[in-house]
């Protein structure tokens, strides 16, 4: 029997797989209770070209004296965030990968603010 972890790493295995064959950068979202991190990722070498998160001193200061990171509020603040600092880096498309996390709440309020900032996917 797998855990929940396991499966939704089984589930985020799955789409770096098909996300590698196409070869283009990825914008990864990862969520935990407090937080939530996104990074635009090179789709050749792996390497990070840019990366935003509730964790960064300035967001929390913008989130207010809550500091909350684990709202929708604060996810749409990360995806403008990052797709800013992507198009700052000469990256226009990207694949979402929400590895193995439902597309739902949080994580769809992400992908939605960076799309209306400009990214595609």
């Amino acid at each position: 029997m797998l855990t929940k972890k396991e499966q939704r790493l089984r589930r985020a295995r799955q789409t770096r797989i098909r996300i590698a064959t196409q070869g283009v950068a990825r914008l990864t979202v990862t969520r935990t209770n407090l937080h939530i991190y996104a990074s635009v990722i090179s789709g050749d070498g792996g390497k990070v070209l840019a990366a935003a998160s509730t964790a960064e001193a300035d967001v929390r200061k913008s989130l207010g004296g809550s500091g909350k990171g684990g709202n929708v509020a604060a996810a749409q603040i990360i995806g403008k965030r990052v797709a800013e600092k992507a198009k700052a880096a000469g990256v226009e498309k990207v694949a979402f990968d929400r590895s193995g996390f439902a597309y739902h709440g949080r994580v769809k309020a992400l992908a939605d603010a960076a799309r209306e900032a400009g990214l595609q996917f």
